[in-house]
């Protein structure tokens, strides 16, 4: 079990870890959709901090596992969060892609908690 936590824990801090360096990069395709969503310019960088940090923190959990739980829910919320703006936005086809960001990160949690 020990083995599956650590593989889906990194693949969750892998996937966060990206998407909060192309927020961070101010890759064209998640500034054309952030400004379509009418996210605030003014969020970005917190935003992509907040995922950065997020994936760095499901890392340390495989040492320290309350840091893990405490970034995986901190993440599972702003995965929530961006799939409520989405659909704020009527961009209702775009909902699944935070809800794949989100997966691996339930699924790291749920195995820390029976690991």
């Amino acid at each position: 079990m020990r083995t599956a936590q650590i593989v889906v824990t990194l693949l969750a801090a892998l996937m966060s870890g990206f998407s909060g360096a192309v927020l961070l990069m101010r890759a064209r395709w998640i500034v054309k959709a952030l400004t379509d969503y009418r996210v605030p310019q003014g969020w970005w960088t917190l935003l992509g901090v907040a995922k950065a940090a997020g994936a760095v923190g499901l890392v340390a959990g495989l040492f320290v596992p309350v840091i893990g739980m405490l970034a995986g829910a901190g993440l599972v919320v702003y995965f929530a969060g961006a799939a409520v703006t989405v659909a704020r936005a009527r961009w209702y086809s775009h909902i699944p892609f935070p809800l794949v960001y989100a997966a691996p990160v339930v699924g790291a949690l749920a195995l820390g908690f029976t690991g």
